[in-house]
């Protein structure tokens, strides 16, 4: 097929419905624009409630020689690990520090006045302006070459289903709040089409074969074995359900929509979320993404870990309390293990047309909205990244004072090929991207 025909005008010509979209989105033999061009991924995970400074950070600047016990399960992946130390979120106004931590952390611009009151300070709204993540993904899907099916995937864990400021980090623009999906399978169904009962879903690959003997009729043989695949994929989303449906021992209860997930069925969900975000990935359905792990003010019970108090009540204890700091090391530990599942996961899969892997083109950024919990600072907020995808030089602790971490949002939107001069609040944006990360 002629390299300008865009995937819209492949879809009439092959005479293939909606029902094969998630598909075929990116196959490279049937030729779609811009193909050759190597694609660049970002993915912002967020944890909440600080972390343990003496636990988290590299003792000095320069080449990563080891990590601290928090950070220890980065290990297979040093040489692709970069830890900034000394960024911080200068932006005040209304709003607890808790609020201003997630609701400013990726806009970089302060909240709107409102009526959420927080544990001190004014109360406060949502943020005054669009999230780094929906200002990236808006300037992708500008461009044939770069656009996809969703622009951008919010993914959640456990985020409470309530709307005020601390459930909230990603921003469409200024007063309007993205709320992150949670349930893995209605991720599933935004992914992989609208169904409508778990019954339709065991059938859908019944229902595309007729289209997808079509296609491969048209692709090369690698890509008839990424259609393979995710064949394969959804076949295991559907054994998943099928467990779901497993018969009960009572009668089934009519229960309320929208109620949140376990808290202890959080390893299992977060291991499902990351394994969806890897296979959107792989089918270009993306390339921005958002992991959300609970929320501001956040109050997993990680009883996997034999920890029984609420991760909020126990970074609140001071740093005398050598228990309450293990503890808190390990509930980091164990969010920074799902940092490196997610990074496994995109190593282990080979890039769709190209060279490397998922990960050699993927840039993850693990966050949170204090750098301590107990003192709530806004300095020194953590930003640990893994991956090839921004093309920033890996492998190495870097130590900075007080740099507004606007200016690191500065350097993701640049690395992803977008050329703003400021974001967020101007006033923190200084002398523009950092230096040094390339």
């Amino acid at each position: 097929m002629p390299h300008h025909t865009t995937r819209r005008e492949v879809l009439r010509k092959l005479g293939l419905g909606a029902a094969a979209l998630p598909f075929i989105w990116n196959l490279p033999s049937l030729g779609f624009a811009g193909q050759q061009t190597r694609k660049k991924r970002l993915v912002i995970m967020f944890s909440p409630n600080g972390v343990v400074p003496p636990a988290f950070w590299p003792d000095a600047e320069g080449p990563l020689t080891e990590f601290k016990k928090s950070l220890e399960p980065l290990e297979p992946f040093r040489k692709q690990t970069l830890i900034a130390h000394g960024i911080c979120d200068k932006v005040r106004g209304d709003g607890d520090n808790h609020m201003r931590g997630i609701g400013c952390l990726l806009t970089g611009v302060e909240l709107l006045p409102g009526n959420i009151q927080g544990g001190s300070h004014t109360p406060a709204g949502w943020a005054n302006g669009i999230s780094i993540d929906q200002e990236i993904a808006n300037h992708l899907q500008k461009n044939e070459s770069t656009r996809t099916r969703f622009g951008s995937l919010e993914f959640g864990v456990l985020v409470p289903n309530r709307a005020d400021t601390w459930t909230r980090m990603v921003y469409a623009a200024a007063n309007k709040p993205l709320a992150p999906i949670s349930n893995p399978y209605q991720m599933f169904n935004r992914l992989y089409g609208q169904i409508k009962d778990r019954e339709s879903l065991r059938s859908v690959m019944d229902d595309l074969q007729d289209e997808i003997r079509t296609l491969s009729l048209h692709v090369s043989a690698e890509d008839k074995q990424l259609l393979v695949e995710h064949a394969t994929f959804v076949r295991q989303m559907e054994q998943e359900l099928r467990t779901a449906d497993a018969a009960p021992t009572h009668a089934v209860p009519q229960i309320e929509q929208g109620v949140k997930e376990d808290n202890d069925e959080m390893p299992r969900i977060t291991k499902l979320q990351i394994e969806l975000m890897v296979n959107a990935f792989r089918g270009d359905f993306a390339r921005v993404a958002t992991l959300q792990l609970t929320n501001s003010v956040g109050q997993a019970r990680m009883r996997w870990l034999d920890i029984h108090e609420s991760h909020h009540e126990l970074s609140h204890n001071p740093d005398s309390d050598k228990t309450s700091m293990e503890k808190l090391t390990r509930i980091n530990r164990w969010y920074c293990e799902q940092l490196a599942y997610l990074a496994k996961k995109l190593a282990e899969t080979p890039e769709p047309g190209g060279g490397g892997s998922l990960l050699d083109n993927t840039t993850i950024v693990w966050t949170n909205e204090l750098g301590k919990g107990s003192s709530h600072t806004l300095d020194d907020i953590p930003f640990v990244m893994v991956g090839g995808g921004l093309d920033f030089k890996m492998g190495r602790s870097l130590r900075m004072k007080g740099v507004p971490h606007n200016r690191l949002l500065l350097s993701l939107a640049h690395a992803m090929g977008h050329d703003i001069k400021s974001f967020g609040n101007p006033d923190y944006c200084g002398a523009g991207a950092l230096s040094g990360l390339t």
